[in-house]
């Protein structure tokens, strides 16, 4: 009886407490491991602004939250991540579990948590306790079970504080693929021809290294890393290693000085590129403490977040395309394929016996290998060969944006730039923007030191070729005179960084130049302009490939690239399912079965400068290629969309549906969409579509304009809702305003949290 009037009496006294209270309806829960009240406000747009009294409670409320939100795609994370997938759904994924238990960080976990800073465990462990909280409830609630545990018949898992950082696989982070790629394209038409599927930068930067074999990688050799990396599919009864995807993930963001505001304040702006899915990759959350009052989007199987502001500080990322894994070849000892060619001897490699839990069957023997440089992801038996993955991953600080709980408590550009010193993984570019004034930028990312070779190409893991170290120095910038920083995943090394060898593998610069051309064409800039860049749809590419053409179609068109656009039909289709794979055929018919289709860089340099691909009659023949392969264009648009083009409309063959991983157990209930989009890959509002239905596979669907210092008057998205179940009101409602690149606000004062709240929620100590 006293526990429930002490119940009561804290109930009372948060009630009485919290400021100024709206009439939201409110629920309350017993929390295990809670030391003290917690009260999370959940806006009208599905936003999570949580009041602790503690950072410990405020991460295990964060926990709590996320699992009552989002614990589907929470125990799908884990479960493939770990390598756990059979365990609940049977002997189809042993394969799959086996590949990721590989790619675990199974390093010192002192070391592991002192990279991130000193409350890394301490986040960790009460975001676990969170979780398992839920768990807790949900036992004693088993009718809120979420819908999938119900169609897959599995309860959910419970964390360890581990599971937060030792799952590696989800994150991005090199060129694996790329150094398989363009060893295959070597092969088929020499070191140069790759330059079309990818341009390094510089040119001529490939090499490839002694005693590599281009033409040597077995069709397979990727098998194993696919199927560690790859989402989990709820298809046919096996696992098929994921073909490389139409469209590369990046990102957009930029940083606007007050002396080119309207209002006299920096405005930074964050649009994440990655796959999409419902539910959204990230969640957005406010996290507020004693002391952290921090707010913006992370990675919902996370604490903390790692895209936003701290009332300070405000921050936004995109890739730094550092290279930080290599693919190894090694001799094996003919008579003992566990011994590898190392030096002037043999070495063995280490296994590991692990036991895969399977559902309904007994536990399936996995045996794990590993050389001096990480783990075998494939053994040619016949040819006494074995390949293996080094890779920054299996370093301490590389869990995939835990490096962010260190940002979340910068005060200044130096704490900033001091915390992106120590930044693991991903590799990023971080712009940033203060409430004194400052603008700047700060990449990072754990970088070999590579001796003697460049990371563009598998090498032999006999010891000639190994990484020294990791790289200290990076540039940064503070206040560029020019009055605003973007990036868009393009070549942004400083010359004089050059041979710090980063990378070499940047992407096309075509969203950075439109960024660039709209933030130096105004000088008083707004919020409300960064948020219609995010949404701009004027592709320089096409711009530049219709001025060689002369056709009735594009006539007059100015190259954007909107959803009711019948230029943009015909070009999309022109440039993705026939110019591009006719360039390739046309200059590279040896490697055309390996390039599906150009870089769109490379695309436009050639049909521009076409004497170096073309050779004789170089103009001629480019001619003829653009006239032909856009003949066949338009007749293929007429038999998608009609005969005439005046009702052609590019939205009515791109679309995009944010696909549930159960859709093709539960039917298409579960999917938000299907929209009508515009775009593509060449414009800033990304649009990566598959060239064979025109879906959209990724672009931003998040997106964020911080006003700093007016907090309140910041923007956000995030599609298609911020909640995970299927059945809240939240799971779709942001994807109707997302499509027209519509913001919501993202608040952060508690007065105007509390003026929009939708729901409070009132965690207590159980």
């Amino acid at each position: 009886m006293r526990g429930r009037f002490a119940l009561l009496g804290s109930l009372l006294v948060l009630l009485a407490t919290a400021a100024p209270v709206s009439a939201a309806p409110v629920s309350v829960y017993a929390v295990t491991g809670l030391d003290r009240p917690v009260t999370l406000v959940q806006d009208e747009w599905g936003i999570p602004h949580i009041y602790a009294q503690g950072t410990g409670d405020l991460f295990l409320a964060q926990g709590f939250n996320a699992a009552r939100e989002r614990l589907f795609q929470l125990d799908l994370w884990r479960r493939r991540g770990l390598g756990l997938l059979s365990e609940a759904f049977g002997p189809s994924y042993v394969e799959q579990d086996a590949a990721a238990r590989l790619f675990l960080y199974r390093g010192d976990m002192d070391a592991e948590w002192a990279s991130y800073g000193p409350e890394a465990k301490l986040a960790a462990t009460r975001f676990a306790n969170g979780v398992n909280a839920y768990l807790d409830w949900l036992a004693r609630n088993p009718r809120a079970m979420p819908e999938e545990f119900r169609l897959l018949g599995h309860s959910p898992s419970r964390w360890r504080p581990e599971d937060v950082v030792r799952i590696r696989s989800h994150g991005l982070i090199g060129n694996l693929r790329n150094e398989v790629t363009r060893s295959r394209v070597t092969c088929a038409a020499g070191v140069k021809a790759d330059q079309l599927r990818w341009p390094t930068q510089p040119a001529d930067q490939a090499r490839v290294p002694d005693g590599f074999d281009p033409c040597s990688l077995p069709a397979d050799v990727l098998r194993t890393y696919d199927l560690a990396t790859q989402a989990v599919t709820f298809t046919g009864t096996t696992l098929q290693a994921q073909a490389a995807p139409d469209f590369t993930e990046g990102s957009n963001n930029w940083v606007i000085s007050g002396d080119r505001t309207a209002s006299g304040r920096p405005i930074l702006a964050n649009d994440p590129h990655r796959g999409y899915a419902a539910p959204s990759l990230r969640y957005i959350s406010h996290l507020s403490a004693p002391g952290l009052d921090v707010i913006g989007a992370g990675e919902p199987a996370q604490p903390g977040i790692s895209l936003g502001h701290n009332g300070s500080v405000a921050f936004g990322l995109t890739v730094f395309n550092i290279d930080q894994e290599d693919l190894y070849v090694y001799q094996l000892d003919p008579a003992d394929h566990t011994r590898y060619r190392y030096g002037s001897g043999w070495e063995r490699m280490t296994t590991l016996d692990e036991k895969i839990p399977v559902n309904g069957a007994d536990a399936k023997a996995a045996r794990l290998s590993f050389t001096r440089h990480g783990p075998v992801i494939k053994v040619d038996e016949q040819r006494h060969v074995a390949y293996a993955v080094r890779s920054a991953w299996f370093q301490p600080g590389t869990s995939p944006y835990y490096g962010s709980l260190k940002l979340m408590r910068a005060k200044n550009f130096s704490d900033f730039k001091d915390a992106m010193r120590t930044w693991g993984g991903p590799a990023e570019n971080q712009v940033y923007a203060d409430t004194s004034g400052d603008i700047g930028w700060v990449p990072g990312g754990l970088t070999p030191i590579r001796k003697g070779y460049d990371g563009l190409f598998p090498v032999p893991g006999d010891g000639r070729y190994e990484w020294t170290g990791y790289q200290t120095d990076f540039p940064s910038s503070l206040n560029p005179a020019k009055g605003f920083i973007a990036t868009a995943n393009e070549d942004n090394v400083p010359p004089e960084y050059r041979d710090r060898g980063y990378g070499y593998e940047f992407a096309d610069p075509v969203r950075f130049q439109r960024i660039t051309d709209v933030l130096g064409a105004n000088p008083r800039s707004t919020v409300a302009d960064s948020a219609k860049l995010q949404g701009d749809q004027l592709s320089l590419t096409a711009q530049r490939i219709v001025a060689l053409v002369k056709h009735p179609v594009f006539d007059g068109w100015d190259g954007v690239e909107g959803v009711d656009s019948a230029p943009a039909a015909l070009f999309e289709v022109w440039r993705k399912l026939y110019l591009g794979p006719g360039l390739v055929k046309a200059v590279l018919p040896s490697a055309a079965n390996l390039i599906a289709r150009p870089d769109n860089a490379a695309l436009v340099d050639a049909l521009e400068h076409p004497e170096p691909w073309f050779g004789a009659d170089a103009i001629a023949k480019r001619d003829r290629l653009l006239a032909d392969t856009l003949d066949a264009a338009y007749a293929d648009v007429a038999r998608r969309l009609g005969p005439d083009p005046a009702a052609w409309k590019w939205g009515d063959l791109q679309s995009t549906v944010f696909e549930h991983p159960l859709a093709p157990v539960a039917g298409p209930r579960l999917n938000v969409g299907p929209f009508r989009r515009g775009g593509s890959e060449t414009v800033v509002n990304a649009s990566g579509f598959r060239a064979t239905d025109f879906r959209q596979t990724g672009g931003p669907s998040f997106r964020m304009v911080l006003d700093v210092g007016n907090w309140d008057a910041s923007l956000a998205t995030n599609a298609p809702g911020q909640s995970g179940d299927p059945a809240s009101t939240h799971y779709r409602d942001l994807a109707d305003s997302w499509a027209s690149t519509a913001h919501v606000p993202l608040l952060y004062s508690r007065a105007q949290v509390e003026r929009h709240a939708d729901k409070r929620i009132l965690l207590l100590p159980a």
